[in-house]
């Protein structure tokens, strides 16, 4: 194992980690530098599990036990071991999920890929939230779908909040951002997807009796947080569905529609 003791937060070998709660600079910094960060024991198992390859390991040294294992399969990766002050200083919070680790970001994989032999997909239009994009991401996983894409405008999988919300999902089920939108729906429709947006419209059915046809094909957009889908989303896709609501209640939050509707629209053999 290479361990490394930190004895200031000004070390500038643990650049990856400085902070971590400011998510404009994140964003930016990230997907630029090809590296993303996985937060807690669990979810860095998850992301090694799915064969990323880690950059550096940061955690207090009351976790290396936990983590001998990990550290001893990648010998020649550092892990930055300091106290939880000194973590805390350098992150912005205080670390009390076990380790971080830096990651290198895989590959993109071509739209075309991973659209081939895909039955379910859901397609997120603008949704910044990086706690929602997490949650779908994780019942996208549970509920079987073989794909998640992601508007140009949408939150990044795999921010920090976004890896850990999904519980290290997001590695598991494949995913691509669109680099032009909502154009690229026609892409979907050109490999046999029904496109369908989980909207309110005046003409949009029920998300059962959609369910009940079981197309062949299907791609579920879902609308950002605020405002909904946009106008232009609604012209481009084939139908608009709804969950239906009791006692006066019009919406439910996204994360949570997302998995009321990936379960009554799953495949059915």
């Amino acid at each position: 194992m290479t361990l490394h003791y930190l004895e200031t937060a000004a070390d500038p070998r643990v650049s990856d980690y400085t902070q971590l709660t400011d998510v404009h600079l994140r964003k930016l910094r990230e997907p630029a530098e090809g590296m993303y960060i996985a937060e807690s024991s669990r979810v860095l198992r998850r992301a090694l599990a799915a064969g990323h390859q880690p950059r550096s390991f940061f955690l207090a040294e009351k976790w290396l036990a936990d983590l001998e294992d990990v550290l001893a399969a990648h010998p020649n990766v550092p892990a930055f071991i300091g106290s939880a002050a000194l973590l805390e200083e350098i992150t912005g919070f205080h670390l009390h999920r076990g380790a971080m680790a830096a990651m290198q970001r895989p590959a993109p994989v071509p739209l075309a890929t991973i659209l081939a032999g895909a039955r379910r997909v859901a397609v997120l239009e603008d949704i910044v939230d990086h706690t929602n994009v997490g949650a779908i991401f994780r019942s996208a996983a549970a509920l079987d779908l073989d794909a998640v894409l992601v508007s140009p405008r949408c939150g990044d999988p795999l921010y920090r909040r976004s890896v850990r919300v999904s519980m290290g999902t997001v590695f598991q089920v494949p995913w691509a951002r669109l680099e032009s939108w909502p154009a690229d729906l026609a892409v979907l429709k050109e490999h046999g997807f029904t496109v369908a947006a989980l909207e309110l419209t005046p003409d949009a059915e029920d998300v059962d009796v959609v369910a009940a046809r079981n197309p062949e094909r299907l791609a579920l957009v879902l609308g950002t947080e605020g405002a909904g889908m946009s106008a232009e989303t609604l012209a481009a896709v084939d139908l608009a569905v709804k969950i239906p609501m009791r006692r006066g209640v019009d919406s439910l939050n996204v994360a949570a529609a997302s998995a009321v509707a990936f379960w009554e629209l799953r495949v059915r053999d």
